[in-house]
């Protein structure tokens, strides 16, 4: 009798510590750290991007990235070793830490044959080489992402926690957007105490394009908080082209410079608009406030963890 209950106390206890490992945590026999049964299991993950739903691989281990502001996040997120090929000749300085990742092919042109023969598991674009995503979509599954240029803010918190969600890293994410949400709401707060109206300027060897909301660098006004000094700037991802005269009627407190020049390379001969007479006769010419921006982040990144800093960085300083 004494066995029977014996034996039965060992197999109910065997049973209890059964019931007690079948849920969602297992052990690493080598290391002894416990892993979530889910991340074990997960092989895809489903994000929107500019395009719509896609499905791509969790965690990939390599991957392939033309969008420098997605390359600047996982970056941010400690995630340098899985970028195996990027466009190289065309990084930004903030970027040098993949200055000796294999070359992709030009920013505007990527090299098919060779990212082919690299076999990523992921591929992530930008505007610039939307053309090519059917050709890129049959080696790798391929994101597009782009940035709302009336919704700014959003779309960029949305892009880099779709970066977040793939990676398994969703809450780095939300406590750098957290941070940066903080540094917004203070540059915003300064912004609009200042009463000051600014205007955005894109120079491109002498050539010059206004922007204002709805457009390519929205962000320093409806993310921001400055004031445009002309509210019928049209609308455009190019700009409005204007003159120097335009610049002097507008008479902006405050002007922010993009100089695509020294951004991409080319004559910089013209290239100093604080210089010009009639740019010195506006208020901010008058008050030191025609301010150059970090045209590298502006002009090729602009939405990504560290490039949003700079940016704030940037705009601050019309506040000195």
């Amino acid at each position: 009798m004494k066995k029977i209950i014996l034996s039965s106390l060992i197999v109910l206890t065997l049973g209890l510590a059964a019931c007690g490992n079948s849920g969602t945590k297992n052990t690493d026999a080598t290391s002894g750290t416990e892993t979530s049964t889910s991340e074990v299991t997960k092989k895809e993950v489903t994000i929107t991007d500019g395009n719509g739903e896609i499905t791509v691989p969790y965690q990939p281990k390599k991957v392939v990235i033309f969008d420098n502001s997605a390359l600047d996040t996982i970056n941010v997120l400690g995630l340098k070793d899985v970028v195996i090929g990027a466009p190289t000749s065309n990084l930004p300085s903030f970027l040098t830490d993949f200055e000796t990742v294999e070359s992709a092919g030009g920013i505007k042109e990527p090299d098919l044959e060779k990212i082919n023969a690299m076999q990523p598991d992921l591929i992530i674009i930008s505007g610039r080489q939307r053309d090519f995503l059917p050709d890129l979509e049959k080696i790798a599954p391929t994101i597009f992402f782009e940035v709302d240029s009336t919704d700014t803010w959003n779309s960029i918190q949305h892009n880099a926690l779709a970066i977040g969600q793939i990676f398994g890293k969703e809450a780095e994410v939300e406590v750098a957007l957290g941070d940066l949400e903080l540094q917004i709401a203070e540059t915003k707060e300064k912004a609009e105490a200042s009463g000051e109206k600014a205007l955005v300027v894109l120079m491109n060897e002498g050539e010059l394009s206004a922007y204002g909301k709805g457009s390519r660098f929205s962000i320093v006004h409806d993310t921001f908080g400055f004031k445009q000094s002309d509210e019928n700037i049209e609308a455009s991802t190019h700009g409005q082209n204007v003159s120097y005269e335009y610049i002097l009627k507008q008479n902006p407190d405050i002007i922010f410079v993009v100089d695509r020049t020294k951004a991409v390379g080319g004559d910089q001969s013209e290239t100093s608009l604080a210089d010009n007479d009639l740019v010195k006769d506006t208020n901010a010419g008058k008050n030191g406030k025609v301010i150059v921006l970090n045209s590298e982040v502006w002009y090729l990144a602009g939405s990504g963890l560290e490039s949003l800093k700079i940016m704030l960085e940037d705009v601050n300083q019309a506040f000195k």
